[in-house]
């Protein structure tokens, strides 16, 4: 299935499909009127691309009206739609542009939106009107979009995304969720990432939902639910963090919101957001590949990353073989790529990514006896202390069961030789550098090698657009930001 079969399925139907907030006002189109306007928005950038370059069309907006139009027309037409982040600049973004091979980049509404949301009776251009288009064929593997990689690890990366990496998990979410046609999807998270396009949007293309757009906001996630009546939310990161921080009010469960999926929260999050908010919060280990699956099960012992499925394994990165229980590792999938479609124009990448045909995630984690698999951070947190080898997430997920710490970042110092292990945190408490060596003497599960030499309470980590720390930064904080304690 294609990403245009499931656009034109909606073509005549006048349930509604777009909601946003202009001025203070909601507003609205139709499937019918938002199918249309994507297919005359299609027919418009085509009309304006080079036949004899890729037809790679870079979107540059923030969430809103235009970008979910032009997912649309990246749809229906025979263009890819290219995501940049809107939080690069200067030659970060040029070389994202560059590496894409974006012939047109939208960086503001297009003058002409307007003019093609409102003009003539809704009807889809000759573009749209058939899958067996003689001038753009669309399967399933087809390109659809480029989403760049967050780039926590290094320079981000262009991952393609066909048209059945759209429509695959957005079924597979409506299934799983429970999601139908009466819901109404909220977006917040940047539309140029996937979680967006395949937690958020995929699913109400599938059923035919009513989708609300707005840029993330803590304090204005509550008003957003309530005014666009959303029943499902999706997150990436650490936003229910943010929004938990905001002040707690008797009416925060009034609300219609049942159900929110994301990754990357952490188990006391899920928990305090359920029971504030009155819904049901799944969380789900994920990545923009979206090669290696580890489901969250109900029977899930506390802190695990989940279930890995038939051929994940966790492999040791310099033998290549399976490491022991407890153990950490990187997660693999053994059996080959997975859904994963290749990165564009990165060949050597690639080949890091496919080494002897396996696909390797550059997340650490180790398994318990029983085969849960634990989430011990990226690749490039390995940290190496008196020469013993250890993982940031595990010291994080101890650092997280204090009370007062609402978020916590375990990054590598230069030592002498080797590293010592340094901490950001974010208070939701007051708490003292005594207080929290006292708690840290309490945890029989860590190591005394893991202990933070380094503790820096700030009021914010440096970030990604999608919300996910940006540890090499904490390196090279200004000193004098927050306070630090030492030991």
């Amino acid at each position: 299935m294609t990403v245009r079969d499931l656009l034109l399925a909606r073509a005549e139907d006048d349930r509604p499909a777009l909601r946003w907030r202009e001025e203070g006002t909601i507003r609205s189109l139709s499937w019918r009127e938002y199918v249309a306007a994507a297919g005359r928005l299609a027919d418009d950038l085509e009309a304006r691309l080079d036949p004899e370059k890729p037809p790679h069309v870079g979107v540059l907006l923030p969430n809103g009206p235009a970008f979910a139009l032009h997912l649309a027309a990246a749809g229906l037409g025979g263009h890819v739609l290219v995501g940049l982040n809107s939080t690069r600049r200067g030659e970060a973004l040029d070389a994202d542009i560059a590496k894409a091979d974006c012939q047109l980049v939208i960086d503001s509404p297009d003058p002409a939106l307007r003019r093609i949301v409102s003009s003539g009776p809704p009807k889809l251009t000759t573009r749209a009107t058939t899958t067996n288009d003689s001038r753009v064929g669309v399967a399933a593997d087809s390109l659809f979009m480029l989403i760049f990689t967050s780039g926590t690890s290094g320079t981000p990366k262009a991952v393609r995304i066909t048209h059945e990496k759209i429509t695959g998990p957005g079924t597979h979410l409506v299934a799983r969720l429970g999601l139908t046609a009466d819901d109404v999807h909220y977006l917040s998270m940047p539309m140029f990432h996937s979680n967006a396009v395949m937690a958020g949007w995929a699913p109400a293309l599938t059923t035919g939902a009513a989708f609300a757009v707005a840029p993330f906001s803590a304090s204005g996630f509550l008003p957003d639910v309530r005014d666009f009546g959303a029943t499902y939310a999706n997150y990436v990161g650490k936003p229910l963090a943010y929004i938990l921080a905001t002040p707690e009010r008797p009416d925060d469960a009034d609300n219609p919101l049942r159900v929110v999926f994301g990754n990357e929260a952490n188990e006391k999050d899920i928990a305090e957001f359920g029971r504030r908010f009155g819904c049901t919060v799944v969380d789900s280990y994920s990545s923009t590949e979206n090669a290696v699956i580890v489901q969250r099960r109900p029977d899930m012992p506390e802190g695990a990353l989940g279930w890995p499925l038939d051929g994940v394994k966790v492999l040791d990165p310099e033998t290549g073989e399976e490491t022991a229980v407890g153990v950490i590792g990187e997660l693999v999938n053994t059996t080959g790529a997975g859904a994963f479609a290749g990165y564009y124009n990165d060949p050597d990448a690639e080949a890091e990514r496919m080494r002897g045909g396996m696909y390797w995630s550059g997340d650490l984690a180790y398994r318990d006896a029983d085969g849960w698999v634990y989430f011990a951070g990226r690749s490039g947190d390995w940290l190496r202390v008196d020469g013993e080898n250890m993982a940031t997430a595990p010291i994080e997920r101890i650092l997280l069961r204090h009370p007062s710490i609402g978020e916590a970042a375990v990054y590598a110092l230069p030592d002498h030789v080797g590293d010592k292990v340094a901490c950001a945190l974010i208070l939701r408490e007051p708490l003292t550098a005594d207080e929290l060596w006292t708690f840290l003497g309490e945890q029989s599960d860590l190591s005394p090698k893991a202990w933070p030499s380094v503790v820096r309470i700030l009021e914010d980590l440096p970030r990604t657009a999608t919300n996910k720390v940006l540890k090499r930064e904490l390196r090279d904080l200004d000193p004098g930001l927050g306070t630090t304690w030492t030991r």
